[in-house]
Parts: C-alpha cells; structure tokens; sequence
C-alpha cells in the first residue's frame, strides 16, 4: 500500500530546509563540540534558533560553551554572543 508524502507538520525536515544554526565558543573564541539532546541544533528560521538559545543557555554554559554565533547556512548574523551575564 503506498501512502502520500506527509505533509511538512508531520515530518522532520530535512537540514536544507533548516539553515539556521549555533556556532559554540569558549571564552577564547574556540569552536566547543557538545553531545547529547543539544548537538547539532537546526532551525527553520532565525526566530527558532533564537528561542531555543534562550531557553537552553543555562545548559550550555554547563557545558563549556562561553558564547554563541548564529548562521544562515554559511553567512554568519551575528555574534559572538556571551551567553552569561554582563
């Protein structure tokens, strides 16, 4: 039996489709790699990767990461950005 294709609310899509993403740097600008449920994020828009970052900061400072630079594909936006308190 073949079905249709799931509509795009029922799948995960694919990473075209998600260019947004977090670089992690220590406090010397050093790429961090981290493991687990928080590696290797990818958004769909930019306001996705924002939210995410700020619901999960607390976590990666945990982690070792210092500060955060967000890019569409391969243009970076912005950053870095210090992810503890000024």
């Amino acid at each position: 039996m073949n079905l249709p294709d799931l509509p795009s609310t029922f799948r995960t899509p694919p990473p075209e489709e998600q260019p947004w993403t977090w670089r992690l740097e220590n406090a010397a600008g050093e790429e961090v790699t981290i493991t687990g449920d928080l590696a290797d994020q990818r958004f769909a828009s930019q306001s996705e990767a924002e939210s995410w970052v700020g619901e999960v900061f607390e976590d990666l400072t945990e982690l070792g990461v210092d500060a955060v630079v967000l890019f569409e594909d391969e243009r970076r936006v912005y950053g870095p950005m210090s992810l503890h308190a000024t």
